[in-house]
C-alpha cells in the first residue's frame, strides 16, 4: 500500500466529491494519508478530516504566505492543535521568496518560531522552501529541528543543496515534477538520494504528473510517481513503494 505524505484535501477543489474520492483511495492501493495544514483554518479543517477517516492523519502549520495571518495572540492555538493525536507534524512551514508578500522578514519570523514549536512538541517538520534555498538551510542548521526530524516537501533544489540536507538527516518529498519533461534537475536529485530517504506525496490538489499535468491532482496518481522513481533508480515498484511507506511511517511516528 502506498503512503501518500502530503496533500490538502481540505482544498475547494474537493467540494464536490471529496468523500467519494477519500474512500475510494484503499481500493485502489492507497492507505494512509497526511492531510496538511496552510494556515490556523485549514489546520482545523485536517483535524476534522482526522478525525473522520482512520486512515487520515494531520500537520498542523502555516504555510510561509500565509504567516501574514500569525500574531502573539493566535499563535498559540497552533501549539494546541499540535496536541490532538492525529496530528503527527508541524507543517507545512518554511520560506517562499516566489512572491513579495508577505515580507521575507515576516516570513523568517514565524517560521523560526514553527521550527522551535516542532522541538516543543516534539514533532517532525515539514518544510515548503521555494526560491529560498539559502535562508532556508541556514534558519534549519541556526534553530534546529528537534530530535524528531523532517521533510523538505516538493524539493526543488540542487544535488549540492540535497547534499546538506542529508547531513541533516532529512527526508525528501517527491512528487508529480519529477516525471515532468523539464524535470530534469530534480531526477537528477532523486538519483542522488538514497532511497531510504524518499516520501512519496502528490501535494494535492497541486502538481499533478504527467500525463494529468495542469490538472486537479489526486492521491490516486501516486502509482505514476512511483514508476518514474523506480525507472531512475533502477529498482522495482513494489521496492520504492514499500520503502517509501516505511520511511513515511518512520517519520511522522505511525505504526
Amino acid at each position: 500500500m502506498i503512503f501518500e505524505s502530503h496533500a490538502h484535501y481540505d482544498d475547494k477543489a474537493f467540494e464536490e466529491d471529496r468523500d467519494i474520492l477519500l474512500s475510494s483511495l484503499e481500493e485502489n492501493g492507497i492507505g494512509w494519508v497526511i492531510n496538511v495544514g496552510a494556515n490556523l483554518e485549514t489546520t482545523e479543517h485536517t483535524i476534522t478530516l482526522a478525525e473522520r477517516y482512520p486512515f487520515v492523519y494531520g500537520a498542523a502549520g502555516v504555510h510561509p504566505s500565509d504567516t501574514g495571518e500569525l500574531t502573539e495572540e493566535n499563535f498559540p492555538r497552533l501549539k494546541e492543535y499540535c496536541t490532538h493525536p492525529k496530528i503527527v507534524a508541524v507543517g507545512e512551514i518554511g520560506l517562499d521568496y516566489y512572491w513579495k508578500e508577505p515580507d521575507k522578514e515576516i516570513q523568517k519570523k514565524w517560521f523560526e518560531r514553527q521550527l522551535q514549536l516542532a522541538g516543543e512538541v516534539n514533532l517532525p517538520v515539514i518544510i515548503h522552501s521555494r526560491d529560498a534555498a539559502r535562508d532556508t538551510l541556514d534558519m534549519v542548521k541556526t534553530v534546529g529541528v528537534g530530535e524528531a526530524g523532517g521533510v523538505v516537501h516538493c524539493f526543488s533544489y540542487t544535488k549540492e543543496v540535497a547534499r546538506e540536507y542529508l547531513e541533516l538527516d532529512f527526508y525528501f518529498g517527491i512528487g508529480g515534477v519529477v516525471t515532468f519533461q523539464n524535470g530534469k534537475k530534480l531526477k537528477e536529485v532523486v538519483e542522488y538520494i538514497p532511497m531510504e530517504k524518499i516520501l512519496l506525496e502528490t501535494d494535492s490538489p497541486y502538481l499533478a504528473p504527467v500525463p494529468y499535468r495542469g490538472k486537479r491532482n489526486s492521491s490516486l496518481y501516486l502509482p505514476l510517481i512511483a514508476k518514474e522513481i523506480a525507472q531512475i533508480k533502477g529498482l522495482g515498484y513494489d521496492e520504492v513503494v514499500e520503502t517509501a511507506m516505511r520511511n513515511t511511517k518512520r517519520l511522522f511516528g505511525i505504526a
